[in-house]
């Protein structure tokens, strides 16, 4: 997969471009990340990207010409995404459904927002973390990005741990749940024991109580998720 990220702050991404999960992703062939500068696409000698929107208030938005030129002038057919606090919320499937492109191109979006041609002739989606506004659309986008990449055929070292995570597919038709409880070494913790059943080496009893505690949390912590799965099964039926 290619992604590239259309950012008015490079640097901001060079880091998690460098290391951990996204540098092995790029070392394995898996994924290649490339960023543009819209001020690199401007025409003046102040290298100016926003201006006063029209009709008045508070701010500046950014303007479509640098953001059309930079889109422009990346090779090869893409899917646009536009990050963006009005967007559709980012979920574990629309992660896996970006995984399935070939290539994406993000747009992060700054100050009060991007020209609305942008989002009418360029982009493809908008995508959203949720109800809240960032500084920028980097943080999010690098979210996406992590989001997406994991999911790539042979980006994680061990392509089990995709199997049993909150969100992923779960077993008793709960399409999507949060994860059970996770322990490592020493069993004994402050006073605080690992579950015996752990330790019992009885992996039956052991998948038994990860998909109890599994839906507990969930129950506890998500139930939403659990209605949205029960209504789901409902309009099957």
């Amino acid at each position: 997969m290619r992604i590239d990220v259309v950012t008015l702050f490079p640097e901001f991404f060079e880091w998690p471009f460098s290391n951990s999960l996204l540098k092995r992703a790029q070392e394995k062939g898996r994924a290649e990340f490339h960023l543009h500068n819209p001020r690199d696409f401007t025409s003046d000698r102040h290298r100016t990207v926003d201006e006063k929107p029209f009709g008045g208030g508070a701010g500046m938005v950014l303007k479509p010409e640098p953001v059309f030129r930079s889109v422009e002038s990346i090779p090869g057919k893409s899917y646009v995404i536009l990050l963006s606090p009005r967007g559709i919320p980012l979920m574990q499937a629309a992660a896996g459904r970006l995984a399935r492109k070939k290539h994406l191109i993000l747009i992060c979006g700054h100050y009060e927002g991007v020209d609305e041609r942008v989002s009418a002739r360029l982009v493809d989606e908008e995508i959203s973390l949720g109800d809240f506004v960032t500084m920028g659309g980097e943080a999010p986008a690098l979210c996406l990005i992590e989001s997406v990449v994991r999911l790539l055929p042979g980006a994680l070292g061990n392509p089990d741990s995709l199997k049993e995570e909150s969100f992923g597919g779960t077993e008793n038709g709960l399409e999507k749940r949060l994860e059970f409880p996770q322990y490592t070494r020493p069993q004994v913790f402050r006073g605080l024991e690992v579950p015996g059943v752990l330790v019992s080496g009885n992996h039956r009893e052991i998948q038994a109580w990860r998909e109890k505690e599994s839906i507990r949390a969930t129950r506890q912590r998500r139930p939403d998720l659990l209605k949205k799965s029960t209504q789901k099964r409902g309009k099957k039926s």
